[in-house]
């Protein structure tokens, strides 16, 4: 078992770079913080084949490389440390409970305490922990602390480090992906005064749930369900090639003689998508006192897809937004 530090891209003294390999694209940013103000400076995406990461699984990772290194080309961006971020099956978060203790202590007590919550070999994943709580009262004689436990398997992690390494960046902070988005909603939106907000993520191939309660997570899943889906279906019904499925899913454009099999796919896909949102929220509020949600609010590349947000808002009787990442951040530069 090895240490390693999660932390954030904008928590850091150095500037980082900011790298997402996706499943359908590879995403860089750079953003300068200024007296706790942000600004975007360099910004650029690049589309992958779907055969080259598929379900979250590097398959081909000279061509990932060399996306990277295109895109950091044509961005023109000269930084080399790299922040990333994973999530799926290999990674996996717990809210656990230790009696209050010195750092000294800490990391030892973590140690064995992971062996009970990580259903890997402590030996073949990196941990790290964050202190939510360091002393709250307890039924037990000694009060207790309530820490935030991260796991990731080494072969994830060695994987992404290794496309970075390959396109000459230097790995300098590892996240996760839930708690990206949570530092990304922090930096863009105020303190919602004690009301549980869903933040749902829906990338290509996996989609982040994470339940926030005063800008701290209270529930955080990673649901094998993602845009790859939509397309999927739509070039199954339409009997059209994937690339094709994928125009259609992105610009939500059919032609007269097959929009309403396109709307019916799209509407079958996002009760799909749907009920998993709904089955993750109803578990969370069966485990959390209290967590009944005030709103939801949706990222990633799907978040956009034609009838989603109203079909959730109904199924959930929520409100449903679409988050803007930069609210918050100076994009005039």
């Amino acid at each position: 078992m090895e240490w390693l530090n999660f932390g954030s891209m904008m928590g850091r003294n150095k500037q980082l770079l900011g790298l997402d390999i996706g499943s359908s694209a590879i995403k860089v940013v750079q953003i300068k913080e200024v007296n706790g103000k942000y600004f975007l400076q360099k910004f650029g995406m690049k589309p992958l084949e779907p055969e080259v990461i598929v379900d979250g699984t590097v398959m081909d990772a000279g061509r990932v490389v060399m996306a990277i290194k295109e895109l950091l080309k044509e961005t023109n961006i000269k930084l080399k440390n790299a922040a990333i971020s994973v999530s799926g099956h290999s990674v996996i978060v717990k809210k656990i409970s230790l009696p209050s203790m010195v750092d000294d202590d800490l990391e030892s007590e973590v140690k064995l305490a992971a062996e009970q919550y990580i259903p890997f070999d402590i030996n073949e994943v990196n941990l790290d922990f964050h202190v939510l709580r360091p002393s709250e009262p307890s039924d037990e004689a000694q009060p207790q602390m309530s820490l935030l436990l991260v796991a990731a398997k080494k072969d994830k992690v060695n994987e992404m480090t290794e496309l970075v390494r390959g396109a000459g960046l230097i790995p300098t902070v590892l996240d996760v992906d839930a708690f990206a988005i949570e530092n990304m909603y922090g930096v863009n939106y105020e303190s919602d005064n004690g009301d549980v907000v869903g933040l749902v993520n829906i990338g290509a191939s996996v989609m982040n749930i994470n339940i926030l309660k005063d800008g701290s997570s209270l529930f955080t899943r990673d649901i094998a369900v993602g845009g790859s889906g939509y397309s999927e279906a739509i070039q199954r019904e339409l009997g059209v090639t994937f690339e094709e499925a994928e125009s259609i899913k992105k610009s939500h454009r059919a032609t007269d003689s097959n929009a309403a099999a396109v709307a019916a796919v799209l509407d079958g896909v996002n009760a799909e998508v749907s009920s998993e949102i709904a089955k993750s929220i109803d578990y969370f509020k069966t485990t959390v006192a209290g967590g009944d949600l005030k709103k939801l609010v949706l990222s990633g590349g799907c978040a956009k897809v034609s009838g989603l947000a109203d079909q959730l808002s109904e199924r959930m009787g929520l409100p449903v937004e679409l988050v803007n990442p930069f609210l918050n951040i100076d994009v005039s530069g």
